[in-house]
């Protein structure tokens, strides 16, 4: 998997809380901002895993995989 995602990430009550723009449900909450990075991206592999595993499901047999670009 590759590719570029936004972690909109801040510090509150001594923790850091992040996001990942653009995958819903991507969120975490670390001691420190290395931590929080880290876990972001576990998160974000986890749910785009689970995101896959859905998908072909769903499709079933007879299916094609087709890139797409925005």
């Amino acid at each position: 998997m590759s590719g570029t995602f936004t972690a909109i990430v801040k510090q509150e009550a001594g923790w850091w809380i992040g996001w990942i723009e653009e995958v819903s449900g991507v969120n975490c909450q670390e001691a420190s901002r290395e931590a929080l990075m880290a876990s972001l991206r576990e998160a974000l592999l986890d749910a785009i895993d689970l995101n896959r595993q859905d998908a072909l499901r769903a499709a079933g047999a007879n299916f094609v995989e087709e890139a797409i670009a925005v």
